[in-house]
């Protein structure tokens, strides 16, 4: 499944994304009266993120299963890059496609790396090349080789295991990343950051992801296409995330966007989008005076504290090591919650409500300081949404009574010609 070049390990071209086109795509399972997925068709672009959703038990996951043929389809065609892939080896097409899924699948007996080098060392990759690759996808997912090469899954936190999963579903440089529910098991925060991590990484390198989810918010921030889906896999409405919310197809679509679908947009406008600030910072190495000093002259009532390795970690304010009596360790109050560039404005909101310091620090891949964003800026973003959102109601609202008004003209036209011909 060829793709176009991009950067690799040790210098090799690298693979973006392939389409997928699914056609009839039918799954009968024997003794059940009706098809768990029934001839279900769709084209999925090169690069796109294609989000599935829908309720429990609609077909969804047996359909992501069919595309890599963990599970055989009893009917229809699986085309990859223009590819035929139905009948290929099934072991060999799934070397091909990158696989992550709810609860990591790492094999708790190998190491991060060698759960990392599996698929690599499997495909026939040279020992060097692997090793590269195992540092380099282990850096892709922010985590510091040095530190979780020769860990054990057991050593890990939920979050932590996901990134290894995903970073093993990368190590081959597939085109194609499936996805079921990756990040389902874990806890809100952590799969928020997740979330942009896996933005961060498709606007690196674009591959093709079909993503499941039974989460609609999710699938707003993580889409670029949204298919919801009824049961046995029909598509009910295959759009944008904004067409979506917007325009739902019918009322089944509106039913699982649910309430306040204009609130939900402000999953459509990422931190990178607004007005990131800086705020003045010291780290936790600086001499004490140091502090006080650039707390005296910050021009503001607190500074933010940075850790060793450049991240975010305390509040200070004023008076605050004086109460501690100097004392850092016991001054100032702990940051509670980060975003990176990549959350949303929904993200960021929910950050800065439960902090009292009115903004929320901004972080990179390994999550360094980069910036602030403050609560009067999200709330004019916010502001500008719903009058978007007003505007076109209103819109929508004068359309509609001009296509009544047109209606209502040409029934009277209509009357008017009948009575003349009697």
């Amino acid at each position: 499944m060829p793709g176009a070049p991009a950067a690799g390990p040790d210098g090799a071209a690298g693979t973006t994304g392939a389409g997928i086109e699914l056609e009839g795509l039918t799954k009968h399972y024997p003794g059940s009266p009706q098809p768990a997925v029934d001839n279900v068709s769709m084209e999925i672009r090169a690069g796109e993120t294609v989000i599935l959703v829908g309720p429990s038990g609609c077909g969804k996951s047996t359909t992501l299963k069919m595309i890599n043929r963990l599970i055989e389809p009893s009917g229809g065609r699986i085309r990859i890059n223009g590819e035929d892939v139905t009948d290929m080896d099934p072991v060999r097409l799934r070397r091909q496609v990158g696989y992550a899924i709810q609860s990591s699948g790492l094999f708790p007996h190998m190491t991060v790396a060698q759960n990392i080098a599996l698929v690599p060392r499997m495909t026939g990759w040279s020992k060097s090349r692997t090793g590269a690759r195992v540092e380099e996808m282990l850096d892709l997912v922010g985590l510091d080789p040095a530190e979780f090469h020769d860990r054990y899954p057991r050593q890990l936190s939920g979050g932590q295991q996901q990134r290894v999963g995903v970073a093993r579903a990368l190590a081959a440089d597939p085109p194609v990343l499936l996805m079921d529910e990756p990040f389902g098991a874990v806890d809100p925060i952590t799969r928020d950051h997740l979330q942009d991590e896996l933005i961060r990484l498709q606007h690196e390198l674009h591959k093709t992801i079909v993503f499941v989810t039974h989460d609609f918010d999710e699938a707003i921030k993580l889409g670029d296409r949204i298919a919801v889906l009824r049961e046995r896999s029909h598509i009910a409405q295959f759009d944008t995330p904004e067409a979506i919310l917007t325009n739902p197809a019918d009322d089944f679509v509106s039913g699982f966007v649910g309430a306040g679908a204009a609130l939900k947009r402000l999953n459509l406008t990422r931190v990178r989008d607004v007005g990131i600030t800086d705020c003045p910072t010291v780290t936790v190495d600086e001499p004490l005076q140091h502090i006080i000093d650039r707390l005296r002259n910050a021009g503001t009532n607190e500074i933010l504290l940075l850790d060793r390795r450049g991240r975010p970690y305390k509040w200070l304010r004023r008076g605050d090591l004086m109460r501690a009596k100097g004392s850092l360790a016991r001054a100032g109050t702990l940051v509670s919650d980060t975003v990176t560039r990549d959350a949303t404005l929904r993200d960021a909101l929910e950050a800065v409500l439960t902090d009292n310091t009115g903004r929320v620090a901004v972080t990179g891949r390994r999550g360094e300081y980069t910036g602030v964003v403050d609560m009067e800026t999200l709330m004019n973003s916010v502001h500008e949404l719903l009058e978007a959102d007003r505007l076109d109601a209103l819109e929508h609202q004068h359309d509609l009574e001009e296509v009544r008004s047109d209606r209502t003209h040409a029934e009277q036209e209509g009357l008017g010609e009948e009575g003349s011909r009697a």
